[in-house]
């Protein structure tokens, strides 16, 4: 008999707004995302596309995730499954981010990707958007104040 495994902190999807439901389901939308929560801390996994078409939906989407963190949190969102990421993208997160650095709660980047780094970097966000190469060290990494 093999032993059972809880997790201590379970992961639960988060409850989102029936606007950005609709927003995220639309056929036609190139931006798809799941949310969690794991104790305090919460997790978007995003995949396909944010661009200028679709930045008020992602704008919404990390704004109403970010408003359930509760602080330590963090805040971890996994851009992997992103094919492409538009300049607003990175803006909408470094806005949350600050918000976020407001309430004590620290927003993570979860990428792989050397562009995404760069873009970082060049952007002077660096200190702003920590990146992670996973969801699991993002989750579990101290928070650095």
């Amino acid at each position: 008999m093999s032993p059972v495994i809880t997790d201590p902190m379970p992961s639960h999807h988060l409850m989102l707004s029936t606007r950005l439901v609709y927003q995220l389901g639309n056929p036609r939308s190139t931006l798809r995302a799941t949310t969690d929560r794991s104790g305090p801390a919460v997790l978007i996994n995003a995949g396909g596309e944010v661009d200028a078409c679709n930045e008020q939906t992602w704008r919404q989407l990390v704004s109403e995730a970010a408003n359930v963190v509760v602080a330590p949190g963090p805040f971890v969102v996994d851009v992997t499954g992103l094919d492409f990421m538009g300049c607003c993208a990175f803006a909408v997160l470094a806005e949350e981010a600050r918000r976020c650095r407001g309430r004590g709660i620290e927003l993570r980047l979860v990428s792989c990707d050397p562009i995404v780094r760069r873009i970082v970097d060049a952007c002077g966000l660096r200190g702003l958007l920590p990146i992670y190469p996973t969801a699991d060290g993002a989750l579990s990494a101290a928070t650095p104040w």
